[in-house]
């Protein structure tokens, strides 16, 4: 799409935007480049670039800005992450949610911008329900986890059911399905509903699905450090609606969830632009994420947010490394 003087103006112009945040003109663009060029032909490229969407002029500076699509092409295809063996502390191996806590302080202290980290996912695997009669068409189910975690939930029924029918559902279960996750649970019932007695079964799928959601609310938690942080980027302090939409991000975290929930699909650090993710639509705000794992599970997802005009290969170091950290704090190996 570019050619290489293109490039090499376009990486020139962003790595000086971020150094000192200023508008970048085409004569500074010219001794940050190295190139002997004129002037006039570097605006020329500019104004190139500038058509293309990868660069903007702001209306009070006759110098040049990147865009969201001019920090993406810079990212994928320009970004040169060196290692600078950065200092950071240990995790020492402690209470899952005091290793999560220590280190979303420790992504937002690295970065001096917001450190988020999604909890461990809990397993959805039960080892023993059971099903308690609460008065008419109201139950109560007991998950118990291989871990030994109990999960209580409140569920209304269609149809009342003695206790014996109750203990009956709880055997069947237990006896076929004791070891399975939820949602295999849910997907093996659904085509052995034929076998079943008809209210046997119905009471088997509305327990299964309020355990489902009973313990997908227990893991859905993300830990959130530094968004003071963001008060002294001038970036957001020039703007309070933008930064009004970042804290309204941070105190809704569900859309965190499902952003750092996508990221943990993905192996090794990955990087979202100026609201080109539709579940965080804050057009200033860049996040840096990447996995981290339990005994070479993936369970988890930790990163750090900021402005798009971020050092993007500190932060890659940052949350790599941080991931490790994590990852070795929680294992058992």
């Amino acid at each position: 799409m570019l050619d290489d003087r293109a490039r090499l103006l376009l990486k020139a112009l962003i790595e000086r935007y971020i150094a000192d945040g200023q508008p970048v003109g085409s004569r500074t663009l010219s001794r940050a480049s190295g190139l002997e060029l004129s002037p006039a032909t570097i605006r020329n490229v500019m104004s190139d670039l500038e058509e293309l969407g990868l660069i903007a002029s702001p209306h009070t500076s006759a110098g040049r800005v990147p865009t969201a699509r001019g920090y993406r092409l810079f990212v994928d295809t320009m970004l040169t992450a060196e290692r600078r063996h950065l200092a950071a502390p240990t995790l020492r191996p402690d209470q899952p949610q005091k290793v999560i806590a220590n280190a979303a302080q420790l992504l937002s202290s690295l970065s001096q911008f917001v450190g988020v980290v999604m909890a461990p996912r809990r397993s959805s695997v039960f080892r023993q329900i059971e099903f308690l009669r609460l008065s008419e068409r109201r139950i109560l189910v007991i998950i118990v986890s291989p871990e030994g975690d109990v999960q209580n939930r409140v569920i209304f029924t269609d149809a009342d059911y003695t206790q014996g029918q109750l203990v009956e559902a709880a055997n069947y279960l237990n006896a076929h399905y004791a070891g399975l996750a939820m949602e295999h649970v849910r997907e093996r019932l659904q085509g052995e509903v034929e076998q079943l007695r008809g209210e046997i079964a119905a009471l088997m799928q509305a327990a299964v699905a309020a355990s489902t959601e009973a313990l997908s609310q227990e893991q859905d938690d993300v830990v959130v450090s530094g968004e003071r942080n963001l008060l002294a980027v001038s970036d957001f302090s020039s703007d309070m609606g933008q930064l009004r939409r970042a804290f309204d991000l941070f105190e809704q975290k569900a859309q965190l969830i499902r952003l750092l929930d996508i990221s943990s699909k993905a192996e090794g650090v990955r990087i979202y632009i100026g609201g080109e993710s539709h579940t965080v639509p804050v057009e200033d705000l860049s996040i840096v994420s990447a996995p981290y794992e339990v005994d070479g599970q993936v369970v988890g997802t930790l990163g750090v947010i900021g402005p798009t005009r971020m050092h993007y290969d500190r932060m890659i170091e940052i949350v790599d490394i941080t991931s490790r950290l994590v990852s070795n704090a929680l294992s058992h190996k």
